[in-house]
């Protein structure tokens, strides 16, 4: 069996060379050194004792992610960023849990990749209270909050990346508003986490900018977990047959996640109503499923792969240099509209046709 004294050997390069281009820290080396530790490691068919390396650091090249609700297309779109960013930039691998934004279930994860030598986790939790993040940090995870901001003031040892949430339903609104609609509504599961509740208050802000405060609403639906995060589709089709049976329904209606949405064309369809000649929507996300529905839905798109490497940058460079300070980033959305939002009165003289996808924007 080959050992990394082996391949420095075979590279003509020295052990602690070989050991940076294992450990993913490549980034400064010359890249015919890198090539020739490569090819040695190849030709020697040599692999790692990942178990030798934690009894020596106490830790692994693995990171802990845990989501919601790996259900929602969402979550496993943001889960292959972060793999892809963490195997292809650092040689980590990552692990993957499901906590349905519980408390107990996250701190029962924390408790585990201690246990196996896993220091660095993403979390996208979004609650309110951190409190059991900060434990666990003073237990010795580095961590990523992922889809809520810091709690001002506060020194809790965790970076938070998020979405300007608050802007990405201003815009959403503000695009209803732009096409003629003036009932505008905002529809959710129950659940509020502090990204939903950003994005509701976006929604208001946009609405009483306009004048339309008192035309503008919130809808939801109970869910059977306490967020439903893996429920969001169902929860639309049921708000839509809701919506339908208004005497005033919303002709604008913006949606907390694009899987809401999707829930909500479908219920529309259900109840005999056209989107978007009857009803406008416009989700939140940017899924590619949202160009191959019909009609294609109009979506405010989150940069998710540069926020999965901003995350991976941040717990890999403070599990090196535990001196670096934690930090606050936060991303700006990008509209892209499709045909599933179009003018509040289609009949009405004058009155612009939907629009069509724009080039170049899928």
């Amino acid at each position: 069996m080959s050992t990394i004294q082996d391949v420095a050997r075979h590279a003509g390069v020295s052990i602690s060379t070989v050991s940076n281009v294992l450990n993913g820290r490549a980034d400064r080396m010359r890249h015919e050194t890198l090539t020739r530790v490569q090819t040695a490691i190849r030709a020697l068919e040599f692999t790692p004792n990942r178990a030798a390396r934690q009894l020596k650091t106490g830790q692994t090249s693995m990171l802990g992610l845990l989501v919601p609700s790996i259900a929602n297309p969402m979550y496993g779109f943001i889960a292959r960023e972060i793999e892809t960013s963490a195997q292809e930039r650092y040689g980590y691998r990552v692990v993957l849990g499901n906590t349905y934004r519980n408390k107990e279930k996250e701190t029962g994860f924390f408790d585990d990749l201690l246990a196996q030598g896993v220091r660095g986790v993403i979390v996208i939790s979004s609650l309110v209270d951190e409190q059991h993040f900060e434990s666990a940090v003073e237990r010795g995870l580095v961590m990523v909050s992922y889809d809520r901001r810091a709690t001002p003031d506060a020194s809790s040892g965790i970076d938070h990346v998020s979405v300007d949430n608050f802007e990405a339903a201003r815009m959403a609104t503000l695009h209803l508003i732009g096409r003629g609609h003036r009932r505008l509504a905002f529809a959710t599961a129950s659940g509020l986490t502090m990204s939903r509740s950003e994005k509701i208050r976006g929604f208001f802000a946009a609405a009483h900018d306009a004048g339309l405060g008192a035309s503008a609403s919130v809808v939801d639906r109970r869910t059977l977990s306490e967020y439903g995060d893996s429920e969001m589709a169902d929860v639309g089709r049921a708000l839509a047959g809701d919506i339908a049976r208004m005497p005033q329904r919303p002709t604008g209606i913006v949606a907390v996640n694009d899987m809401l949405a999707f829930g909500l064309m479908a219920g529309f369809r259900d109840a005999g109503l056209e989107v978007p000649r009857d009803v406008s929507v416009i989700g939140i996300d940017g899924l590619f499923l949202s160009s191959l529905v019909t009609p294609a839905l109009s979506t405010v798109q989150l940069p998710v792969a540069r926020m999965a490497r901003t995350m991976v940058d941040r717990v890999i460079g403070r599990l090196d240099d535990p001196a670096i300070p934690t930090g606050e980033f936060l991303f700006q959305p990008e509209m892209v509209e499709r045909a599933s939002v179009g003018p509040a009165d289609p009949t009405s003289p004058g009155r612009a046709a939907p629009e069509s996808p724009k080039p170049g924007i899928t």
